[in-house]
């Protein structure tokens, strides 16, 4: 096992950056994408060294990211989303109603979204992953969904991975 995989946590250690409701949004997408038929992973570890906010899996291998915002100025923070491009197929922004859908990029898909659910508003232009990267993002997807199962499961039996 890679120690990539090895640093992969059950549940991100809180490292507050999120807010409230950051937190919110992401839930409600990801009960969005669960009811479009993906499976999603928080905080997953991109090869680029990038840490998504969500991503998702569906059974045909589609692979999406959504970035989470919580106001105005995350989204003009944020410089490193150009980047996550290139590991899915579909990139997506997720935020509340109170922001402006305008001051997204024209290229991204978006997501309205709550603690409760969410809507699709905008559909993101597909660009499909080359296969090499695919398979990367799959395995990478696939063994934290693994790891953070077994860590659940029995926490004290996978302690020397996590410290």
């Amino acid at each position: 096992m890679d120690n990539t995989a090895r640093n992969i946590a059950l549940v991100p250690p809180p490292d507050r950056r999120q807010s409230e409701t950051a937190l919110a949004v992401a839930r409600g997408t990801a009960r969005l994408l669960r009811s479009l038929g993906f499976s999603c992973i928080s905080e997953l570890p991109l090869p680029s060294g990038r840490r998504a906010d969500l991503v998702a899996l569906n059974e045909r291998g589609e692979i999406w990211i959504v970035e989470i915002k919580s106001s105005v100025e995350d989204l003009r923070a944020d410089q490193k989303w150009h980047e996550y491009r290139a590991h899915c197929d579909r990139l997506f922004f997720a935020f509340t109603q109170d922001l402006p859908c305008e001051i997204f990029p024209d290229d991204t898909g978006l997501i309205i979204a709550d603690a409760y659910g969410a809507h699709l508003h905008c559909e993101a232009p597909e660009h499909k992953m080359a296969a090499p990267t695919r398979k990367q993002m799959t395995v990478r997807f696939a063994m934290a969904a693994a790891l953070r199962i077994n860590r659940l499961v029995d926490p004290q039996g996978h302690a020397d991975f996590w410290e």
